[in-house]
């Protein structure tokens, strides 16, 4: 074969072979949609250009608060919740996550109250919280306060007496017997959307805008965001981030939900693996928490926020209370919550150490106390503002294990940004542990935020902590 046959064949097959990985390529960008009745054609036209996320530069330093205003005082309203403000405050709080506070259905309503979950109208207000006057006032307040403020959004469903039902039937899923349906068997009090109509889509970033443009609130925390497809997310993030920089929460652990949409996801994987360290045998878990923590290094880019957390409202109403089920390792899961990477989460109660599980469709006042938590959740959340290695993000330093001699039950690791340093210990049993560092221990002189000890390290001191006991080690450079 002359070597002109042979160099068009070898341009021929190379041709072959670009085109078939071009077009493995596209289909496995096709995303798998939820299988509905279509009455309606897809509009191309909101396929657009994007660029990756850009997080508001305030949110990079930050740890969030959910609030409960109907269970948080005793009338549960924006006024009663404004009065306590200054409170949450002081215990270092950025951003303030409300409940959902609009209208709630009361056709199949579950309870005297309801769920939250259930929206009858996405532009209203729920009247037994206030007005919209009395929320935008909250907003305001939270803001003068130097705070930030982000609504629940419930978007894959309503209530069944949303005016939208009757005016847009054709924007729900039905059945085959063309009946409306639940997204879940068990939410009988909703009626699921179907995103496959363009103008749902269009009224649902029409009402997201209008909260953000008229109340000035600063984002949303988007509920079972995983429910709806990914492409609304990505629509709404740009539209919303033309009237400010908005930050987005989604109820969801999905890497992609990172690229165009949201700004932060649930670290459900860190969650459940501290949750079986806490109720079960360490040394069994220890590897699965270091396995947890690689993996999202992995699946995840590094602007990625992922939210950690002891508790929420799901797991307070339904599960139990962070006190209970954790124990006695609450502390030091709370410890890690802080430092590995990510934003830690307060759901109202934790920062009084309250054991008391929050009814979802009644009335149930969180039990206030005073307590040496808020003491403890300030301490933490000043550490996040002040110390750059434990920051948000691409904003925060790199996470290194420091390897000890009892690695099956210690947890030792260390994290750097810049100048600042953050070092911990962390004793995942319920017995004491004593032990030396091995392998990559840090220099340099630190201070226990705890006591203000100044401590150096090295591999021929022992350590000791008590059961379920912690260090933390901060260097500030100027």
């Amino acid at each position: 074969m002359t070597a002109i046959k042979f160099s068009r064949l070898f341009t021929i097959l190379l041709t072959i072979v670009i085109i078939s990985m071009l077009s493995q390529s596209c289909k496995s960008r096709v995303r798998k949609t939820r299988s509905f009745n279509i009455d309606e054609p897809i509009d191309t036209a909101h396929v657009i250009a994007y660029t990756a996320v850009k997080h508001p530069d305030w949110s990079k330093n930050l740890s969030i608060y959910e609030a409960n205003i109907r269970q948080f005082t005793f009338g549960g309203t924006f006024k009663e919740f404004e009065s306590v403000l200054p409170k949450i405050q002081q215990l270092g709080v950025g951003i303030i996550w409300l409940m959902p506070i609009h209208p709630i259905g009361k056709i199949k309503r579950k309870g005297t109250l309801g769920s939250y979950y259930s929206v009858q109208d996405y532009y209203g207000i729920n009247p037994e919280f206030g007005s919209m006057d009395d929320f935008k006032r909250l907003v305001d307040e939270i803001h003068k306060l130097g705070m930030y403020v982000i609504i629940d959004w419930v978007a894959n469903h309503t209530a069944w007496d949303n005016n939208l039902i009757n005016e847009h039937p054709e924007w729900y899923t039905r059945d085959i017997e063309r009946k409306f349906q639940s997204p879940v068997k068990d939410w009988s009090d909703v009626a699921d959307l179907n995103y496959n109509h363009n103008k749902l889509q269009d009224y649902m970033i029409d009402a997201m805008k209008f909260w953000v443009e008229t109340t000035d609130i600063d984002g949303f925390r988007c509920d079972v965001a995983s429910m709806v497809p990914i492409e609304f997310w990505e629509r709404s993030r740009q539209e919303l981030d033309k009237v400010k920089a908005v930050f987005m929460l989604a109820e969801a652990e999905n890497p992609e939900f990172h690229q165009r949409a949201f700004d932060m996801t649930y670290s459900w994987r860190v969650y459940k693996s501290l949750k079986s360290i806490a109720i079960g045998e360490s040394g069994k878990y220890l590897q699965s928490l270091e396995s947890v923590i690689d993996q999202d290094t992995t699946d995840y880019m590094i602007h990625s926020y992922r939210m950690q957390f002891t508790s929420n409202h799901d797991e307070n109403s339904w599960q139990n209370s962070a006190v209970n089920i954790f124990g006695d390792a609450l502390d030091v899961c709370t410890i890690l919550n802080y430092t590995i990477p990510g934003m830690p989460l307060i759901y109202n109660g934790q920062e009084v150490g309250s054991k008391k599980m929050l009814k979802f469709f009644a009335k149930d006042i969180i039990d206030w106390k005073k307590s040496p938590y808020r003491q403890f959740y300030t301490k933490l959340n000043n550490l996040k503002r002040n110390n750059l290695a434990i920051w948000n993000g691409e904003y925060g330093g790199n996470f290194q294990r420091i390897l000890n001699s009892r690695d099956n039950y210690v947890y030792t690791f260390k994290r750097r940004k810049i100048r600042d340093k953050v070092m911990v210990m962390a004793n995942l049993s319920g017995e004491k542990q004593k032990f030396n560092l091995r392998l990559n221990i840090p220099n340099g002189e630190f201070t226990d935020i705890f006591t203000g000890e100044k401590v150096t390290f090295n591999n021929i001191d022992e350590f000791e902590l008590g059961p379920w006991g912690y260090k933390v080690f901060e260097q500030k450079r100027n």
